[in-house]
């Protein structure tokens, strides 16, 4: 079955980084587009990059162009989301999403962002 896993998460100050990891399993990742999402207390969800299939590529929120960068390893299953020059305003759970017919979702990875 589909899993997304999502690791990386934590409390970091305001201009730090982070790296955030998606391990999937379950389907031929490389066929995919892969995507991270962000749901911040009281918002709605929403997209924070995505990735094509063969990475070459990819998309940002405006909110995050600049300071994030979407990555991928086909030959590890995996998605990254570098992540640096935070600010208080990143903080929120980040989610996993693999798009196409399987449209699944990870269990998500909290980011705070505090001094």
């Amino acid at each position: 079955q589909v899993q997304l896993v999502e690791s990386g998460g934590g409390l970091v100050q305001p201009g730090g980084s982070l790296r955030l990891s998606c391990a999937a399993s379950g389907f031929t990742f490389s066929r995919y587009v892969m995507s991270w999402y962000r749901q911040a207390p009281g918002k709605e969800r929403e997209l924070v990059a995505g990735i094509r299939s063969a990475g070459g590529y990819t998309n940002y929120a405006d909110s995050v162009k600049g300071r994030f960068t979407i990555s991928r390893d086909n030959a590890k299953n995996t998605v990254y989301l570098q992540m640096n020059s935070l600010k208080p305003e990143d903080t929120a759970v980040y989610y996993c999403h693999v798009g196409g017919l399987l449209d699944y979702w990870g269990q998500g990875t909290q980011v705070t962002v505090s001094s």
